[in-house]
């Protein structure tokens, strides 16, 4: 027999609390590292200081990778709170802890007040969830809004009045609208696609005359057409880069240069579904052997199966692969979990967890060993100091299983789940501020620190064979690039006259310049010496060096 939860209102809202505290905890302590962090810190910053919130700008050049959401957001929380790295991951941090309480309310009205309490809590403790929702990356905003979109229609499918269908439905229509202002199309082919799959699976095609199309077509359009018939008008090239190239392109080909095998997302969600990766196929089986259920208005466990399978087979054969792609299966995943576990044995939870303490124990070996995987004399630096960091985290892992084993060995499991839980969220947390131990190596903020004081506002400043991603943000500052383009490449095109072809171009402007200033690779320098080029240190460490003009 299981316990029930018994925990007083004031012991909820004290582990509310206690999760709030530990999952903001950490958005300002960590360096913004590159890129992701880095273009998407720096894109709010240029809106606001150019006052242009319609057309996405980086190092002042067209960037139409993405839709502005969370630029907005960003933006706003700059204009609100001031530039800092934890306003450039609030939105990030807002919407991951938003889903938690998202999954808990879909839960409950699903499969009970105890199926949405631990599903919040699998998804709040889940190691990939936990991570991308303290990194500056787009993928937490559209993963909420993806996932609002599926609970409305969830929710509303499994409703019997028309009135309340409706409402759930239109709030469904316009979380897609959101999703796709959070990142292009996928906010409402994906969910779209589900829903037909779902349909065929079950051979019941009701529910798209339950849709409210027109309605909900509408209020789609009412939110996400209005930018994009403005950024359009403004940018006559915007439809063919953003339409074509960053969807069709970006999904059919490796020219993005992020493909990776078939395998590739097999270790991503088996470590990124930690402590409850068993936890996790004993629910897929369960939903699978459950099958169709005739008579059913909607069946909400059969359509969060086909959406987590769904989400890992389409980016599988995606030519373009990052390991944030998997986010939007975590909240289906988590309430299928949660579910699972409301009627699962202490015993059998007990078994499922067990193997994980061998993982533990390989994580702390690995981390006693960080150094080994140093590339370069920095790495071997400052691998070992964030090795520490691990070492603590992995200590905190095994306590954790072992301590909430022991609670489900007492049959204590809603107690034991909120050990796990809690275990989960340190374990990640612990693990990503101890990054920051080896950020030097993927950011720019000390370099920032050290040329501030000499960098004048109104003085050009050139980027030689390189754009280092973050270091916009912290000076702040806007680059004219040199014989570089990578993800600028199209805003060089739409605007040429704002960067430099080649280094012997480059060495003419320099030296017609009276005072200016460039950063370049370490590699680069001896090449710029070679040419006489008037220059002088003010940073230099194994990546970069920065000059002025003598």
């Amino acid at each position: 027999m299981t316990d029930k939860p018994e925990f007083s209102s004031k012991l909820i809202w004290l582990l509310i609390f206690a999760v709030a505290l530990i999952w903001f905890s950490n958005l300002e302590y960590r360096t913004l590292i590159k890129p992701d962090e880095g273009r998407y810190a720096e894109i709010p910053r240029e809106m606001v200081a150019s006052g242009d919130w319609t057309t996405p700008r980086l190092n002042d050049l067209k960037y139409f990778e993405k839709p502005p959401l969370q630029y907005w957001a960003t933006a706003v929380a700059y204009t609100v709170f001031g530039e800092y790295q934890w306003t450039s991951r609030l939105w990030s941090g807002l919407t991951g802890f938003a889903g938690i309480f998202l999954v808990w309310f879909a839960g409950a009205r699903l499969f009970g007040r105890q199926a949405g309490g631990y599903a919040a809590l699998i998804l709040g403790s889940s190691l990939l969830y936990v991570l991308i929702g303290h990194i500056n990356t787009l993928d937490m905003g559209v993963t909420f809004f993806i996932t609002l979109s599926i609970v409305s229609l969830l929710v509303g499918q499994t409703r019997i009045s028309k009135r309340e269908q409706r409402n759930w439905m239109l709030l469904a229509w316009a979380a897609m609208a959101l999703a796709v202002l959070s990142k292009g199309l996928m906010g409402i082919v994906l969910p779209g696609a589900a829903l037909f799959i779902y349909c065929v699976a079950e051979r019941d095609f009701s529910v798209l005359k339950r849709m409210h199309w027109l309605s909900g077509l509408s209020v789609f359009l009412l939110i996400a057409a209005p930018w994009f018939y403005l950024v359009m008008k403004a940018n006559p090239e915007f439809f063919e880069r953003f339409f074509i190239y960053e969807h069709y392109t970006r999904f059919t080909t490796k020219e993005l240069g992020r493909y990776q095998p078939w395998y590739y997302f097999i270790p991503i969600l088996l470590m990124g579904a930690l402590p409850w990766t068993l936890l996790m196929f004993d629910s897929l089986s369960r939903a699978w052997r459950r099958g169709r259920q005739p008579g059913r208005l909607f069946n909400a466990e059969r359509f969060l199966l086909i959406w987590a399978i769904f989400i890992y087979l389409f980016f599988t054969v995606s030519g373009s692969k990052l390991p944030s792609y998997l986010l939007p299966m975590f909240p289906a995943l988590a309430l299928l979990m949660g579910n699972r576990i409301a009627v699962m044995s202490e015993r059998t939870l007990f078994w499922q967890i067990a193997p994980v303490v061998l993982v533990a124990i390989v994580w702390l070996v690995l981390a006693a060993n960080a150094g080994k995987f140093a590339d370069t004399p920095q790495q071997a630096e400052l691998y070992p100091r964030f090795g520490a960091w691990m070492m603590v985290a992995g200590m905190v892992l095994l306590s954790g299983l072992l301590l909430g084993m022991a609670m489900l060995w007492r049959s204590k499991k809603w107690i034991a789940v909120v050990v796990l839980s809690l275990t989960g969220l340190l374990t990640g947390q612990i693990g990503l501020t101890g990054h920051n131990e080896a950020a030097r190596d993927r950011s720019a903020k000390h370099i920032a620190e050290a040329i501030r004081d000499k960098i004048k506002p109104e003085v050009p400043f050139y980027s030689v064979q390189t754009y280092e991603w973050t270091l916009a943000f912290y000076l702040p500052s806007i680059f004219t690039l040199v014989e570089y383009q990578d993800e600028m490449s199209f805003g060089i095109q739409q605007e040429p006259q704002r960067w430099i072809p080649s280094i012997s171009e480059f060495a003419k402007v320099w030296e017609t310049q009276s005072e200016a200033f460039a950063i370049m690779p370490a590699y680069t320098y001896p090449i710029l010496q070679q040419k006489g080029l008037s220059m002088k240190t003010i940073f230099e460490d194994s990546q970069f060096v920065v000059v002025s003009r003598q």
